[in-house]
């Protein structure tokens, strides 16, 4: 049994995004962070929800290793449009590139978590769809020079000037497409028998 989420005993958070940390401070819950060490490439064929699933649950695992005792949350990201799976873009031009693969069309976002809390992870995953509207490749230039966001699933920032490359988002979760779904976090951390504000 794992002793009770408190300051001398805080939830670790298996990353190193300052958006997810920023997210999880919203539960008011105790936590610190600790970088995973996992390969986090697509397997060939492997599809967006189970490649999402295994890579949040891959980076709990592997900083639950470091960490015996202690509760872990891990989480992944993965866009996709019509099956085929994008990364973070790294670069402008991947950047570029995929907002104009994404102009037009919806692009479903797979947000993974996974908390190890007694061994066997327990894990749920939010889907997100995201309605681009019709991007001109200057509008495109604007945006990628106003707002890096290289380090993004998707290209974009949804909680800044990214929310105005949108129709519409269809989610059960308005911060899933941030990073970490803080719905499907709390229920996690409930049934393992987490004490929550």
């Amino acid at each position: 049994m794992k002793p009770p989420l408190s300051k001398d005993s805080p939830l670790v958070l298996a990353s190193s995004s300052r958006y997810r940390a920023e997210l999880l401070s919203r539960l008011g819950v105790p936590y610190t962070q600790d970088a995973p060490s996992i390969d986090e490439s697509a397997r060939d064929g492997e599809a967006p929800y189970p490649l999402a699933l295994r890579l949040a649950t891959g980076k709990a695992q592997s900083v639950a290793a470091r960490h015996p005792g202690r509760w872990v949350l891990g989480s992944d990201q993965v866009p996709s449009l019509a099956g085929v799976v994008f990364g973070k873009p790294g670069t402008r031009a991947n950047a570029v590139a995929q907002l104009r693969n994404f102009s037009g069309k919806a692009v479903e976002f797979h947000t993974a978590v996974a908390l190890v809390a007694s061994g066997v992870p327990i894990t749920a995953v939010d889907l997100t769809i995201v309605r681009f509207r019709v991007l001109g490749d200057a509008e495109i230039e604007r945006y990628v020079d106003a707002e890096v966001a290289y380090d993004c699933a998707g290209a974009f920032k949804a909680e800044g000037l990214g929310i105005t490359l949108f129709e519409a988002i269809e989610s059960r979760d308005p911060t899933a497409l941030i990073g970490l779904p803080l719905i499907l976090v709390r229920r996690l951390l409930a049934e393992a028998g987490a004490a929550l504000p």
